[in-house]
Protein backbone atom coordinates (compact mmCIF):
# COMPACT_ATOMS: atom_id res chain seq x y z
CA UNK A 1 0.00 0.00 0.00
CA UNK A 2 0.77 3.33 -0.41
CA UNK A 3 2.72 2.98 -3.86
CA UNK A 4 1.90 2.46 -7.58
CA UNK A 5 2.40 -1.21 -8.52
CA UNK A 6 3.25 -2.51 -12.06
CA UNK A 7 3.69 -6.01 -12.69
CA UNK A 8 4.57 -7.30 -15.62
CA UNK A 9 4.29 -10.85 -16.70
CA UNK A 10 6.90 -11.99 -19.30
CA UNK A 11 8.93 -14.87 -20.16
CA UNK A 12 11.79 -15.00 -21.90
CA UNK A 13 10.42 -17.04 -24.99
CA UNK A 14 8.25 -13.94 -25.80
CA UNK A 15 8.94 -11.93 -29.06
CA UNK A 16 6.87 -8.96 -27.94
CA UNK A 17 8.20 -8.93 -24.67
CA UNK A 18 11.17 -8.48 -25.37
CA UNK A 19 10.51 -5.98 -27.36
CA UNK A 20 8.73 -4.14 -24.58
CA UNK A 21 11.45 -4.76 -22.20
CA UNK A 22 13.91 -1.85 -22.41
CA UNK A 23 11.38 0.55 -22.33
CA UNK A 24 9.51 -1.00 -19.46
CA UNK A 25 13.49 -0.56 -17.81
CA UNK A 26 13.22 2.85 -19.05
CA UNK A 27 9.96 3.69 -16.95
CA UNK A 28 11.74 2.58 -14.05
CA UNK A 29 14.12 5.48 -14.05
CA UNK A 30 11.35 8.41 -14.29
CA UNK A 31 12.04 11.30 -11.81
CA UNK A 32 8.41 11.88 -11.88
CA UNK A 33 7.25 8.15 -11.08
CA UNK A 34 9.05 7.78 -8.22
CA UNK A 35 5.94 6.36 -6.25
CA UNK A 36 6.16 3.76 -9.13
CA UNK A 37 7.44 -0.09 -8.35
CA UNK A 38 7.82 -2.17 -11.14
CA UNK A 39 8.02 -6.31 -10.90
CA UNK A 40 8.75 -8.16 -14.15
CA UNK A 41 7.67 -11.30 -13.87
CA UNK A 42 8.95 -14.54 -15.31
CA UNK A 43 6.28 -16.67 -15.88
CA UNK A 44 8.02 -19.40 -17.91
CA UNK A 45 10.21 -22.23 -17.16
CA UNK A 46 13.08 -20.15 -16.68
CA UNK A 47 16.31 -20.56 -14.42
CA UNK A 48 17.43 -17.47 -13.05
CA UNK A 49 20.74 -17.62 -15.21
CA UNK A 50 18.72 -17.72 -18.67
CA UNK A 51 16.38 -14.83 -17.34
CA UNK A 52 19.21 -13.07 -16.34
CA UNK A 53 20.95 -13.19 -19.39
CA UNK A 54 17.77 -12.49 -21.38
CA UNK A 55 17.82 -8.71 -18.93
CA UNK A 56 21.77 -8.48 -20.44
CA UNK A 57 21.37 -9.36 -23.88
CA UNK A 58 18.41 -6.39 -24.11
CA UNK A 59 20.68 -4.19 -20.99
CA UNK A 60 18.42 -4.24 -18.84
CA UNK A 61 19.73 -2.48 -15.73
CA UNK A 62 17.21 -0.72 -13.91
CA UNK A 63 15.01 -3.81 -13.30
CA UNK A 64 15.43 -7.04 -11.15
CA UNK A 65 14.11 -10.38 -12.31
CA UNK A 66 11.09 -11.68 -10.56
CA UNK A 67 9.42 -15.33 -10.73
CA UNK A 68 5.94 -16.81 -10.44
CA UNK A 69 6.21 -20.24 -8.94
CA UNK A 70 3.87 -22.55 -9.29
CA UNK A 71 2.48 -19.87 -11.79
CA UNK A 72 0.32 -18.48 -8.49
CA UNK A 73 -0.19 -15.21 -9.22
CA UNK A 74 -0.48 -15.39 -12.89
CA UNK A 75 -3.94 -18.18 -11.91
CA UNK A 76 -5.37 -15.71 -9.26
CA UNK A 77 -4.65 -12.67 -11.54
CA UNK A 78 -6.81 -14.61 -14.60
CA UNK A 79 -3.92 -13.90 -16.90
CA UNK A 80 -4.40 -14.97 -20.95
CA UNK A 81 -0.88 -14.76 -22.31
CA UNK A 82 2.18 -12.62 -22.27
CA UNK A 83 2.88 -10.05 -21.76
CA UNK A 84 0.18 -8.68 -19.57
CA UNK A 85 0.90 -5.52 -17.65
CA UNK A 86 -1.39 -4.90 -14.29
CA UNK A 87 -1.31 -1.86 -12.68
CA UNK A 88 -2.76 -1.18 -8.68
CA UNK A 89 -3.41 1.55 -7.37
CA UNK A 90 -1.91 3.10 -3.94
CA UNK A 91 -4.81 1.12 -1.91
CA UNK A 92 -4.00 -2.14 -3.88
CA UNK A 93 -7.00 -2.49 -5.86
CA UNK A 94 -6.17 -3.37 -9.88
CA UNK A 95 -7.36 -0.57 -12.20
CA UNK A 96 -6.12 -1.38 -15.34
CA UNK A 97 -5.12 -4.36 -17.54
CA UNK A 98 -2.96 -4.22 -20.50
CA UNK A 99 -2.86 -7.68 -22.31
CA UNK A 100 -0.19 -7.24 -25.01
CA UNK A 101 3.00 -5.40 -25.45
CA UNK A 102 3.12 -1.97 -24.91
CA UNK A 103 5.57 1.88 -25.56
CA UNK A 104 6.66 2.15 -21.83
CA UNK A 105 7.87 5.35 -23.36
CA UNK A 106 5.26 6.65 -24.78
CA UNK A 107 4.36 9.97 -23.55
CA UNK A 108 0.76 9.64 -23.44
CA UNK A 109 1.23 6.54 -21.05
CA UNK A 110 3.43 8.28 -18.94
CA UNK A 111 0.72 11.34 -18.39
CA UNK A 112 -1.78 8.90 -17.55
CA UNK A 113 0.19 6.96 -15.14
CA UNK A 114 1.61 10.11 -13.67
CA UNK A 115 -2.01 11.03 -12.95
CA UNK A 116 -2.49 7.77 -10.34
CA UNK A 117 1.35 8.32 -9.38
Amino acid sequence: KGHLILLNFWATWCAPCKEEMPSLDILQTKEELDNLKIFPINIGKDSLEKSEKFFRELNIKNLNVYFDNPKTLAKVLKLRGVPTTILFNKDGKEFARIIGSIDFKNNEFIEWIKYYN
